[in-house]
């Protein structure tokens, strides 16, 4: 059997900022139905240890440089076996896993990631004090890049590593005298190493010294060997394009599914879509929209922020509403962007409602109460949203690009004739696109045969873990086969 460590600085419902964190908390569940022995390492964070049961200490992380010494504990999540890395100078405050209650960034990340690599370097080295000894480690995300660096600079045998880049945006850039701080040799500081543009960067670390690499979507796979979508790394990804490969995100089916949903209204299966009409109802009057059940309401939850488009939806909003249409939104990101979302709500309460924050009982509402999903990121490397709407009817309506592109089939006479048709798609970004892409959607709206046709080829889609994770455990079994 297989013994993988995924390394994660975040694990649904405990930390989580994005969708890493329903990964970490999917992924490893999946690989383990496989017969993959799969274990999660996540920082101690509170609420980590706090969930954490049947705890039992199994190996110390000696300080290195200025790293301070931790605590590996063993325990479970539930029935899921995992580990922590303790260490109250680093995890034990308030706040969420990267900043402060006030949205600081903590100024010692680099320091607190760097410890959650060098304990995944422990569980995965030769000299391992544990009796469970990682043959992969699978890290994510530049808060673990750090870790095939390690590894790679270790003595006697190691784990195979594999890097999955959720999103080669954020990189852990930090700056040079680090490299010494957290225990690295100075040689490693080269552009042939964690250089990157006169700083540290954790995520080229990964990307480096890692076995493999791999991201969330085929499509992405090849748009970051590109200069527009690469973020400065494309040609070290293009280099290392035989050691790359894209594998789509899966999705939780038993948290999000409309039978058994406990978030919604009404749960519903596809031979009662009637009963979506009560939960776009009850949206309708939580949020202090008009109920109107004729009229097209959208939904859109997600980070506010330039890369998930928002400033492109805020350009259409008045042509949106006179369609006429309703927009509902929930999430946090920029100030800016929460502000001019709130002014047009409060200038148009009827048709937009802005809800700012992280709730889980209003995401799964609003999947299940609107008529759209609208998802237009100038990039996603693979999305989950798109794929948790198809699965509740509500088509998603997104830009063509990475994951998006590989999980939505755009609505045309022809996919639809052909039963293939779960969504919208637009190819080029921008306000006049992303309108008519709207209005095309709208006018759907009112054909009722057609659009329930599109609702029921959504949720006809398989978007469970099982194809993915069965990839990740080949992947596995090539990497332990070479070492």
């Amino acid at each position: 059997m297989i013994r993988v460590l995924f390394v994660t600085s975040e694990f649904a419902p405990l930390a989580k900022t994005g969708g890493l964190a329903d990964v970490a908390a999917s992924l490893p569940r999946a690989l383990r139905g496989l017969g993959v022995d799969c274990r999660v390492l996540v920082p101690g964070y509170p609420a980590i240890r706090s969930a954490l049961s049947d705890k039992r200490e199994v190996a110390r992380v000696d300080p290195l440089a200025a790293l301070p010494a931790a605590r590996i504990v063993e325990g479970r999540f539930g029935d899921e076996p995992a580990f922590i890395v303790e260490c109250e100078a680093l995890y034990e405050r308030s706040g969420g896993p990267y900043h402060d209650e006030y949205g600081r960034e903590w100024p010692d990340n680099a320091q607190r990631f760097a410890l959650l690599s060098r304990a995944a370097a422990v569980l995965g080295g030769s000299a391992g004090p544990t009796t469970w000894r990682a043959d992969v480690v699978h890290c994510n995300d530049w808060q673990a890049g750090l870790a095939p660096a390690y590894l790679y600079f270790s003595d006697g045998p190691r784990a195979a590593t594999v890097f999955t880049a959720h999103n080669i945006a954020y990189q852990g850039n930090f700056h040079r005298n680090l490299v010494a701080a957290v225990g690295l040799p100075p040689s490693c500081f080269d552009m042939h190493g964690v250089e990157f543009h006169g700083k540290f960067s954790f995520l080229k670390a990964g990307i480096y010294y890692a076995d493999r690499i791999t991201t969330v979507s085929p499509t992405h796979a090849a748009e970051i060997q590109s200069e527009a979508l690469g973020h400065g790394l494309h040609s070290l990804l293009h280099g290392r394009r035989h050691r790359l490969v894209g594998i789509l995100n899966g999705i939780d089916i038993a948290v999000w599914n409309p039978v058994t949903d406990p978030h919604i209204a009404r749960r519903y299966t596809c031979r009662s879509l009637g009963r979506k009409h009560t939960n776009k109802a009850h949206l309708q009057r939580q949020l202090g929209l008009t109920v109107d059940a004729d009229m097209p309401l959208f939904g859109l939850v997600g980070r506010l922020v330039p890369q998930k488009g928002i400033d492109l939806v805020l350009e259409v909003l008045p042509e949106l509403c006179r369609l006429p249409a309703q927009l509902a939104v929930l999430g946090t990101g920029e100030q800016e962007i929460e502000a001019a979302l709130q002014t047009a709500a409060k200038r148009n309460p009827q048709r937009i409602a802005v809800a700012i924050g992280f709730d889980e009982g209003l995401a799964h509402c609003i999947k299940a109460g609107a008529d759209f999903f609208l998802m237009p990121s100038r990039y996603e490397p693979c999305g989950l949203n798109q794929m948790y709407s198809q699965r509740y009817g509500t088509p998603p309506i997104v830009h063509a690009t990475g994951g998006l592109a590989d999980t939505v089939t755009p609505c045309t006479p022809e996919t639809l004739a052909e039963g293939t048709a779960t969504g919208f798609a637009f190819s080029r970004f921008d306000r006049e696109h992303l309108l008519a892409t709207l209005r095309a959607a709208h006018g759907l709206y009112a054909h009722h045969d057609r659009y329930r046709r599109l609702q029921l080829n959504g949720m006809a889609r398989d978007f469970g873990w099982d194809i993915s994770a069965r990839r990740y455990a080949q992947l596995y079994e090539q990497l332990t086969a070479a070492m």
